[in-house]
Order: structure tokens, then sequence, then C-alpha cells
């Protein structure tokens, strides 16, 4: 009896160690499986950026309705910038495209009507003010379009800032802003623009809105001046319609062709071909399609254009716009009122956007094209440095 009690306890560690072991078997066999068919590195790179996005949700006492709508919106925001970062060059070729056609119908249908109908003193008038506005377009669209718009150094550095970007992880100065398109923190960042493939910033903010004011100016030149001649081309394409619609012949039967009113065979009288050609139907529609163009494009871009001139006079951009919005608003119930401290007054905004530091600036800098870089660096900003108009007009 004792000895049996001695071998019991022997018995029952080897069944346990023989349990274990087979416990140890299958989990080593079901791990083998896992890692035999794990999914894909893209769906698991989804799922853990989906569970970051349901944490950061309850990340801190500190979250509020604008963290909860960033991260849930934040598949939107990444879908929309890379489209728009793809559909970039394709919005680039649209303006180039475009642009061409309009230039190839006014050399080829209009000037040579300038040219018979118009006096000498407005053809001169056309062929000055029409190509002084297209080298301002041209000019001032390649320039946006090349130039960078400034970005904040990625080294360690003296120079103040005001936070630190979350995305790229570097201090900011005072203006910068991420672009999540370009993917990187720009100076001064008024917006990117899919139409220039480029963000707006610092050093390429004049030669954009240059460009929509010029571009504004040409569409409403070309839809004023042509409107005349799409009224009557338009005109013109109904009373083809209308004389397309009518019957090639009038048929002859009954006692016509007994009395031989026609020759054998021919039941038709056959009508004179139309007095108008391809070639007037094409001249028309491409005036049509130039005055439809240049008006829409007109009035969109000239809407746009206004309101960045009213942000230039107020010493801001379009971010800063929404930023002073809020601040104004959020000081209003303090009782307090909130100044721009980037705004000099609207003739010194004025100068020191368009580089104007004296008199005869206003001629090669603003009525010509010039290549001048803005004042500052983008980095550091002087407030509020004038108390009046201490630059020449």
């Amino acid at each position: 009896m004792v000895g049996a009690m001695h071998i019991f306890p022997e018995t029952m560690r080897g069944c346990h160690g023989s349990l274990l072991h087979l416990l140890c078997c299958l989990r080593l066999r079901v791990c083998a499986r896992k890692c035999r068919f794990r999914p894909p590195v893209l769906l698991r790179e989804l799922w853990a950026y989906v569970k970051l996005v349901l944490q950061s949700l309850q990340y801190n006492s500190l979250t509020n309705s604008d963290v909860v709508f960033d991260s849930v919106f934040e598949p939107v925001f990444w879908t929309v910038d890379r489209v728009t970062r793809w559909f970039g060059m394709v919005f680039v070729f649209l303006v180039v495209v475009l642009t061409s056609s309009i230039l190839v119908i006014c050399y080829m249908i209009l000037l040579p009507m300038v040219f018979a109908t118009y006096h000498p003193a407005w053809i001169a008038w056309h062929l000055f003010y029409g190509h002084w506005n297209l080298v301002m377009i041209i000019f001032h669209y390649y320039k946006a379009t090349k130039t960078s718009p400034g970005y904040p150094p990625i080294v360690k550095n003296d120079i103040p800032f005001v936070s630190v970007c979350k995305k790229c992880i570097i201090p900011k100065p005072a203006r910068t802003h991420h672009c999540g398109i370009c993917n990187r923190c720009i100076l001064k960042m008024d917006h990117h623009c899919p139409w220039l493939n480029n963000c707006v910033g610092h050093f390429n903010q004049r030669y954009f809105f240059c460009f929509c004011l010029a571009m504004s100016m040409g569409c409403m030149y070309c839809s004023i001046s042509g409107r005349n001649l799409f009224l009557d081309a338009y005109n013109t394409l109904e009373r083809f319609k209308h004389m397309d619609g009518e019957r090639p012949g009038v048929p002859v039967t009954g006692m016509g062709l007994l009395i031989g009113i026609l020759p054998s065979g021919q039941t038709n009288y056959q009508t004179p071909s139309p007095p108008y050609t391809f070639r007037d139907r094409m001249v028309h529609k491409s005036i049509i399609y130039m005055w439809v163009l240049t008006s829409t494009v007109g009035v969109a871009l000239g809407g746009l254009t206004v309101w960045h001139a009213v942000l230039i006079s107020r010493g801001e951009t379009s971010i800063e716009r929404h930023i002073n919005f809020k601040e104004t608003k959020r000081l209003a119930q303090r009782g307090k009122v909130y100044k721009n401290p980037f705004s000099y007054g609207k003739l010194n905004n004025w100068k020191v956007f368009l580089g104007v530091q004296k008199r005869s600036h206003w001629l090669t800098r603003v009525l010509l094209p010039s290549g001048h870089k803005p004042p500052g660096d983008g980095l550091t900003w002087d407030v509020l440095p004038f108390k009046r108009d201490s630059i020449a007009v």
C-alpha cells in the first residue's frame, strides 16, 4: 500500500509532463499556421492605422470635436490629397490646351477680321493690349508653377518658431503651414493650387495673383470685344439649322411625269448647293466656343481674384483668414479686439506684396513682367512695422 502511494505521484507527474508537452506542440502548430497564413502587408498596415485612429479618439482629456472630426475624416483627406497630387499635371495640361485654343482662334479668325474692318487706331490698341496681356499671362503662370513657394529648414537652427509640425516633426516659423498634397511645410502658405500643380506660398504668391489678374482681364477683354461676333455667329448657325431642315427638293408625280417636266428617271427638283461651307460653320462655332469659355472663366476667375485682392489688402492669407476669424470671435467674447499683427495698412500691404519700394517700381515691377523676390525670407516677420505711409507712392 505504501509502495503504491509512492508510485502514484510519479505516475501523475509523468502524465502531467506529457500533457504539457502535448499542449506545447499544439501551440507551436497553431502559431506555425498563423505565420503561414499571415495577411498581406497592406492589410496589416491598414488595420494598424485604423486601430491608431480609434485609439486617438480616446487619447487624453484634451480631445475635442475638432480632433474627433480630423481623425474620422483623415481617410477622406488622405484620398483627396493623393488624387489632387496625381491629377496636378492633368490640370496644368488643361490650362495650356484651353489657353492655346483661344490663341489659335484669335490669330486665325479674329485678327484678320480686325485688320479688315477696324480703324488703324483700334487695330493698334488691340495689338498692343492683347500682346501685353498675353505676355503677362505666360510669364506669371510659368513663374508660379516653377517657383518654389519656400520651405522651412529641416536642420537645427536658431530661427524663432511658433509650433512644431505634427507631421513633419520640425519647428514651424510664423505663418507656416503643412500641405498634405506636397507633404511638407510651406512658408506663408495660402493654399495648394491644382491648376499650378504647386503650393502658393511666400515666394510665388505674387506670381499667382498676377496670373489670376492677367487671365481675368484677358478673358473679360475677349468676352466684351467678341460679344457682337458671338451674337452674329449664334444667329447664323440658327439660320443654317433652319436651312438644313428644309427639304432638298419637291417630289414630282402624276401628270408632272407624263408631261415631261423632269428628265427620265428623275423625280425631284434639284435645289442649289447651300450658301455656306464647312469652314463657315466651323468659324462660327469657334467664335461661340471662345466667347462661352472666356466669359465663364472670366466670371469664375475674376471672383477668385477679387477675393485674393481683399485678403492682400488685409495682410492675410486664405488660411490666416480662418485663423483670424476664430481669434476675433474668441477675443470678442472677452471684450477685447483682435488686430492682425502682419497687417501694415491697406496701401503698405500692397506695396510689400508687390515689392514696390519707389515710384518707378509701379512700372518696372507691376505693369511689366518682373522676377524680383518678395521682401524678407519668409522665416521671420516684422510685426506692425508701419505706423504711417512710410513708403513713397
